[in-house]
């Protein structure tokens, strides 16, 4: 379909009426999904994983309405991932979050039928074969997205940058500048990852992702993912919603395989 629909995380506008206006939704790689531990294949000839965010190429922070997203400076390979199942580096376009309303809740994908609280969401895409970003996230192997699980804990001092900015963009369609931010804090230690063939998990739900779930998560403490809380999914004028439960219930996994890098 053309033209751009409203969707949301509602009952009306939420992921059970995405296929209405996107009928991808209903596709063969849908993410996310359900990550069965005990069913993903070890795969020896997957690459570690190579992440290079050593210059902080971040630009602003917003609000989507639909999360709050971090946008990178994407005109070269500087801030990229390489090695995992790629052949070709791919470059950080945004990061963005997922969470819920409590901590029962919030992340997309699940370990085990198991969520986790929070989600983060780091967006690349293929620059070496695609021109831009639009034409990558139409392409079957355009976009690589790594899926950070965030639980809670002890406080992580390096979100108190992002979690103290969020004041910013309390409501939708607010922006800020946002400097010198590297994503490199916002990794575990243990970059062992899970990976499958998917999609975005926002229309368009283009299937074009493939994603590398990290096994390890990050923690957060219950104060710095209030502040998540505080956002609105709505503008200044308009009644108040507060932005939570922002995320898509796992996927039928179709036939598809997931491969570990690591031995379980």
């Amino acid at each position: 379909m053309t033209g751009h629909h409203s969707w949301g995380y509602g009952q009306a506008d939420g992921p059970s009426e995405w296929h209405r206006a996107y009928p991808i939704a209903q596709g063969n790689r849908q993410s996310p999904i359900d990550i069965d531990s005990a069913r993903a294949v070890f795969d020896p000839s997957l690459q570690p994983l190579a992440i290079s965010y050593e210059s902080c190429t971040s630009l602003s922070i917003s609000n989507t309405g639909h999360s709050v997203m971090v946008e990178f400076e994407d005109t070269d390979d500087r801030t990229a991932i390489s090695g995992g199942p790629f052949q070709n580096p791919f470059r950080l376009k945004q990061f963005h979050f997922h969470w819920g309303a409590t901590h029962s809740q919030g992340s997309e994908h699940t370990i085990d039928g198991k969520p986790f609280p929070c989600e983060l969401h780091l967006v690349h895409w293929n620059a070496r074969k695609y021109a831009t970003f639009g034409e990558a996230a139409a392409a079957p192997d355009g976009l690589a997205v790594v899926g950070v699980f965030l639980e809670i804990g002890k406080e992580h001092a390096s979100m108190n940058r992002l979690t103290d900015a969020l004041y910013m963009v309390k409501f939708k369609g607010t922006k800020a500048q946002f400097r010198g931010f590297n994503p490199k804090c916002l990794l575990p230690l243990s970059l062992d990852y899970w990976t499958y063939l998917g999609s975005l998990t926002t229309p368009p739900l283009n299937e074009s992702v493939t994603w590398i779930v990290l096994k390890e998560p990050i923690r957060i403490s219950v104060k710095q993912l209030e502040k998540f809380r505080m956002l609105l999914s709505t503008g200044e004028e308009d009644q108040r919603i507060q932005m939570a439960n922002n995320f898509r219930p796992p996927q039928p996994l179709k036939g598809r395989i997931v491969r570990a890098s690591f031995k379980s």
